[in-house]
């Protein structure tokens, strides 16, 4: 039997995290329930597969294509998306979003946020944590790419990494959408910002949101066990 470590159930679907450096985490599901998506949906740094099949869940009209660079981390978020509800609409590769290609109305990355920071021991966890491999240029460079007219970026970033992805951002051409301060004490700083992006310009709508209360219950309800 598994250890309840290595799977995580949700309402429609269960997430085994057996071979995956990064397991689910609080970051995952806010960017999963925040972002926005639409008939086609990218979703870069799969990991387990977590917030493709939310996004699946989501916009139930939509396929959502996953990828990742880790091998074993794509198989199992293929693993996961087959024996889920959508997995006639949810696709996994393992391949760097550098060399993807296609077109969608969403892109959407818990990206490797790390940077000049000492690497984790683990190379998996290194390279699933640290931007060496994907840095936030090269993430808005493609996201820029891949981006329907009329699309959205959607990020989760720690707090002291918020302008360096908007910068990154910016740079590329892209304007800030959405922009939403995670807070873990109501009365504290935000520690994680979840942050939207288009092509084009447009008024940015900012919010506040505390883990575990009213509002992210509303927004986390359609998927935890326990709401």
């Amino acid at each position: 039997m598994a250890d309840r470590q290595s799977v995580f159930a949700f309402k429609q679907f269960v997430i085994h995290q057996d071979r995956c450096a990064m397991k689910v985490g609080t970051d995952g599901v806010l960017l999963g329930a925040w972002a926005r998506g639409g008939s086609r949906i990218l979703d870069v740094g799969t990991g387990t597969g977590l917030i493709a099949l939310m996004l699946a869940q989501r916009y139930p009209d939509g396929s959502v294509t996953a990828i990742d660079i880790d091998e074993a981390a794509a198989r199992q978020a293929a693993e996961n998306a087959a024996q889920s509800p959508f997995a006639d609409r949810v696709s996994v590769a393992c391949q760097p979003v550098q060399e993807h290609c296609g077109c969608y109305d969403a892109v959407v990355c818990n990206p490797p946020f790390f940077i000049g920071s000492l690497p984790a021991p683990d190379r998996r966890r290194s390279l699933a944590r640290h931007a060496e491999t994907l840095t936030y240029e090269q993430l808005m460079t493609a996201g820029n790419r891949l981006l329907a007219d009329d699309g959205e970026l959607s990020v989760v970033v720690p707090f002291d990494y918020w302008k360096r992805m908007e910068d990154a951002a910016i740079i590329e051409g892209f304007f800030p959408s959405r922009v939403c301060a995670v807070k873990t004490v109501a009365r504290k700083s935000a520690r994680r910002y979840l942050l939207a992006f288009r092509r084009t310009p447009c008024q940015c709508e900012h919010e506040e949101l505390v883990v575990g209360d009213e509002a992210y219950g509303g927004l986390t309800e359609a998927f935890y066990l326990n709401f």
